[in-house]
């Protein structure tokens, strides 16, 4: 078993940790802040945009069992790629769409990726999911992990994050736990 390890900013952490903690192979599912110019900063400092902070996730997985690309297949899928600083109705720079790598192995693989959704036009609009070294990291407040999990019935829960749910499950019944 081979580790690894990846961080996605897809809009929302709570939609995007509820994504992949139910997708066979990934180990664990961290919500957290990175890529910003303050160090460990809070879920309200955050929010204000002027951090520079992403909200997003940290995968660690084992690629024997899913690999990068199934992950990105994932990501792509329950995220609108093409909105920039925005994901719905949540808007602002810490809403945007990112890829956030450990490795020059995993730079390359993402932008590969990329290029390929763009060359098939795979997208009604351009992807604006920046690639970049992963930087500034800090888990996200105790009460931010696995927000979905605890609160399923609530208001941005039920309507937010319950479809990407229903999507994942729909279109990747075959990488489920």
């Amino acid at each position: 078993m081979a580790e690894q390890t990846i961080t996605l900013g897809g809009g929302c952490f709570w939609c995007t940790e509820a994504v992949f903690v139910r997708v066979r192979g990934v180990l664990d599912v961290e919500s957290g802040y990175c890529n910003g110019q303050v160090p460990q900063p809070t879920y309200e400092q955050v929010c204000t945009g002027q951090t520079g902070h992403v909200e997003v996730v940290r995968l660690r997985y084992e690629d024997s069992v899913i690999d990068l690309r199934s992950l990105l297949d994932i990501f792509f899928t329950v995220h609108d790629p093409t909105t920039l600083n925005r994901q719905g109705n949540d808007v602002g720079t810490q809403y945007r769409s990112g890829i956030y790598t450990e490795s020059d192995h995993d730079a390359v693989v993402a932008r590969d990726y990329i290029a390929a959704l763009t060359q098939a036009g795979a997208f009604h609009a351009p992807i604006v999911t920046e690639v970049q070294p992963l930087s500034m990291y800090s888990a996200a407040e105790a009460y931010h992990q696995d927000y979905f999990e605890h609160h399923p019935h609530q208001g941005y829960c039920a309507y937010v994050v319950a479809p990407k749910v229903l999507k994942l499950e729909k279109s990747f019944s075959h990488w489920l736990r």
